[in-house]
């Protein structure tokens, strides 16, 4: 009886183990994040209704998709059951990447939230540079002096509800926005002096980070089922000796 038991144990240990990998492996790719603010920050994309400044909190930054040049960022609260923005990214190359989570903002005149900038994932040398509507670019600009990303495009900017699914139409209109800089001065800057793309082969590295998670699971499961296998085989013989 002993030795049934440990036998049905290793069986068990086989198949979490074809599980756990799973849930790592989905957060790389998403590059979840638990973000706390101390104050409250101003953010750009589609937001619902009331939510274009994020007071004070903890909230969960996700990627909804990243397999184009355009990147679709989430906000989500801690619980993560409900969706606050949607917000459209394009990647920007840093020379050095740190061990932390990197948040940067626009500081704002005295009085005015900061306004989100760009966020960075642990060990990775690029990041995301958030663009804004282009009214709302335009004020950052002049504020902070500096050139701010931007979309002409006419997105909707609040909304009575966000969906999760990264093919509603919102998403895929958000995708096919085209996107530019701002100055301070009110001109157009060269995309290519505000952000610096990630080199090609990072980019198609990227690209194929779900394919590859996702051409993993089928081979851990048949290891799974292999191992519970031959363990019902190495139980029955046990049992008939």
């Amino acid at each position: 009886m002993k030795r049934s038991n440990a036998v049905t144990t290793a069986a068990c240990l086989a198949l979490m183990g074809a599980v756990l990998p799973t849930a790592a492996m989905a957060d790389e790719w998403n590059r979840k994040t638990v973000i706390t603010f101390s104050g409250p920050v101003e953010i750009p994309g589609v937001h619902l209704k009331g939510w274009g400044v994020l007071p004070a909190g903890t909230y969960v930054f996700k990627i909804l998709d990243s397999q184009s040049d355009r990147h679709i960022v989430q906000i989500f609260n801690k619980e993560e059951n409900v969706v606050y923005a949607t917000i459209l990214a394009i990647p920007n190359y840093r020379l050095k990447a740190t061990d932390k989570t990197t948040i940067t903002f626009r500081e704002r005149p005295a009085g005015q939230p900061e306004a989100l900038r760009a966020w960075f994932y642990p060990g990775r040398n690029w990041g995301e540079e958030f663009v804004y509507p282009k009214e709302k670019a335009m004020l950052i600009a002049k504020e902070t002096n500096t050139p701010v990303l931007y979309t002409p495009a006419e997105v909707p900017v609040e909304v009575a509800e966000l969906p999760m699914e990264k093919d509603a139409p919102v998403f895929l209109e958000m995708k096919r926005a085209p996107v530019a800089a701002i100055q301070p001065s009110g001109d157009d800057a060269v995309l290519a002096e505000v952000v610096t793309p990630p080199p090609p082969a990072e980019m198609a590295v990227a690209a194929e980070e779900l394919p590859k998670t996702a051409s993993y699971l089928p081979l851990i499961g048949l290891f799974g089922l292999a191992a519970l296998g031959g363990a019902l085989l190495a139980n029955k013989a046990a049992t008939r000796a």
